[in-house]
């Protein structure tokens, strides 16, 4: 049997909130199986939301791979700020590092820029986006989401963004009505699958304070749980999204996430050289080792 070290930490914590948890075992050169990682993360279902495994790489710093509990997962937004935050802070050398790449697993390399000593925050530069046409009605939409009828914007379109995870983004007329929507999993489930859709993010450009540019929430049935408390691919997807139709500068903002069942989480999203880069902090909650 052996010992790989082990964390698990909540990804996008700002204040009193809980943020979004993932564990990340960091193997080096360790290989484990498709097989055996899926096992693990099996495991995990009800603990955290997906498993990072961490090892060395031949083309970048480190390479990551993504497993929920259901499936391994093209891209994991909260799951690279976990793993990433953790790693920088505790390395000395790669706390003097601006930026570090990191290999995924089914999206490329992606870079990590460090920001612990200024904002307290990494950011991720999230795979380029592709989008793909739209053949729902919001009145589909609606039913699968469990929305009052006419909840969807008729100024705004719906549409679908791969930014990491293919995004159908859907804009809500009021803040009361997105923070209160709670669909059915199973039911859900069923229509993600059914529409080769990943996630679906919901939006209003109302907000709880002026301190955000806009709310968000993320529903994942696909990945074994209903809704993912704090997003980096899907914020990605919706920062594309905002630049397209014009609504956002590329400046730095904040996004609050999460319904009017927990403390609002918070991702920052801005425009780099080009890239749209998602941020925030991780905040660790058990450091040990891991028996494999």
């Amino acid at each position: 049997m052996k010992k790989v070290k082990y964390i698990k930490s909540n990804a996008f914590t700002a204040g009193q909130s809980l943020g979004n948890p993932a564990a990340s075992l960091f193997l080096d050169d360790e290989n484990l199986s498709a097989e055996q990682m899926q096992t693990i993360a099996a495991e995990h279902k009800g603990f955290v939301m997906e498993v990072v495994f961490c090892n060395s790489s031949k083309v970048a710093d480190c390479k990551l791979t993504y497993f929920s509990s259901e499936c391994e997962v093209d891209f994991c937004g909260h799951g690279t700020i976990a793993t990433m935050y953790s790693m920088i802070a505790a390395s000395p050398d790669m706390l003097e590092k601006s930026e570090i790449m990191a290999e995924t697993n089914r999206k490329g390399i992606v870079k990590v820029y460090n920001s612990i000593k200024e904002e307290d925050a990494v950011y991720i530069s999230a795979p380029e986006p592709v989008e793909y046409p739209v053949k729902l009605a919001n009145n589909e939409i609606e039913e699968a989401l469990r929305l009052p009828q006419d909840s969807i914007r008729s100024d705004l379109p719906v549409r679908i963004i791969d930014a990491g995870l293919k995004t159908l983004i859907v804009p809500i007329k009021d803040y009361e009505t997105e923070i209160s929507v709670f669909p059915n999993e199973a039911s859900l489930k069923e229509f993600c699958l059914g529409n080769d859709i990943d996630i679906i993010l919901i939006f209003s450009r109302q907000t709880s304070s002026e301190d955000f540019f806009a709310h968000s929430r993320v529903f994942a049935p696909k990945f074994g749980y209903l809704e993912d408390p704090a997003t980096g691919s899907g914020n990605s997807a919706f920062a594309d999204y905002l630049l397209m139709e014009g609504l956002w500068d590329g400046s730095t903002a904040s996004i609050e996430q999460g319904g009017n069942d927990r403390i609002f989480n918070t991702v920052k999203i801005k425009q780099y050289d080009g890239l749209i880069l998602f941020g925030g902090k991780a905040t660790v909650k058990i450091e040990g080792e891991y028996y494999i």
